[in-house]
């Protein structure tokens, strides 16, 4: 009998789990803008380490960078040439680092990126300023003992958008899910296509109409924002 290897949390999060058009569709970016981020152009490096790039593959913790990358994007409007000079200066700083993005506290004025404690324009190579924290987007991230969880935004990017789906690495393989449950958006999105009513999978699964209607239109909204 051949021993199977368990995995922890740590170990999960960093194994590649979602194609470039997954991970877009999750993070809600355009296809070519995760393409870019993740594999870079030409003599551009990328902004992330992938753990497979035959074919290119995302690992979990590489997911919640693509996340705060389309913070600084779009809620904080950073042009990439800073975070990438930010990133640069990261590296210096914090030596040994796999993912500067989620092991340090962020914050930016829409033009540079800061290092938070000491207020270190990274952007710039070290000047030192007082900067926005990159809060709405990072409380999307839930750090818990089982290890991280993942709440996209559903609808819009905004503070009071409620957390009722959620990934994280050690539930259904990483794919998205009713928070709480093991109910994959993706089959309850599936069901309804083929004309079952929200009140009778509500019934079925034990959850409220609310929580079928986020999957339904979670599985709707992502495949648009990627595209």
């Amino acid at each position: 009998m051949v021993a199977r290897r368990i995995f922890t949390c740590d170990e999960l999060s960093e194994l590649p789990a979602y194609s470039l058009g997954d991970a877009a569709s999750y993070v809600r970016v355009p296809y070519q803008t995760l393409r870019y981020w993740a594999l870079g152009r030409d003599s551009v490096a990328p902004l992330i380490k992938l753990p497979a790039c035959d074919p290119p593959a995302l690992s979990f913790a590489n997911l919640l960078e693509c996340h705060v990358l389309n913070a600084l994007r779009t809620k904080y409007e950073l042009r990439i040439n800073a975070v990438r000079r930010g990133l640069e200066t990261l590296q210096r700083l914090c030596p040994g680092s796999n993912h500067p993005l989620l092991e340090t506290a962020l914050s930016t004025d829409k033009v540079d990126l800061f290092l938070e404690e000491g207020m270190i324009n990274l952007s710039r190579g070290g000047q030192r300023a007082i900067k926005e924290i990159l809060h709405i987007y990072m409380q999307r991230i839930e750090w818990k003992l089982q290890g991280p969880k993942f709440y996209p935004f559903v609808a819009k990017d905004r503070p009071d958008e409620p957390k009722i789906i959620s990934i994280t690495p050690i539930i259904a393989f990483g794919r998205s899910v009713i928070d709480g449950t093991g109910i994959a958006t993706a089959v309850v999105a599936a069901r309804f296509r083929a004309r079952e009513s929200i009140p009778a999978l509500a019934e079925e699964y034990g959850r409220r109409t609310q929580q079928i209607e986020e999957a339904i239109r979670w599985e709707a909204n992502r495949s648009a924002a990627a595209a």
